[in-house]
């Protein structure tokens, strides 16, 4: 699971491509996962993180030690 969010839950989506002649062709839309390093004060330490472009701004809004404590929740390892 390369392209997963840790934090939203984000994967890849499955549609079609449609050329010109309108010949159809399977394809696969990926979320904008990025690596991040944050530093967690709570345990001393920096967490790295795979995380969407959706994911990185609830990090910035939530704040780290929430975001880390919801991806807990849903019973990923930090």
């Amino acid at each position: 699971m390369s392209a997963h969010c840790q934090l939203t839950g984000a994967k890849p989506g499955f549609g079609k491509t449609i050329s010109h002649s309108h010949r159809r062709s399977s394809r696969r839309f990926d979320p904008n996962v990025q690596s991040k390093r944050y530093w967690l004060p709570s345990e001393g330490r920096y967490v790295r993180l795979r995380l969407s472009a959706r994911g990185i701004k609830t990090v910035d809004v939530i704040g780290v030690e929430a975001a880390v404590a919801r991806i807990r929740a849903r019973g990923v390892k930090v």
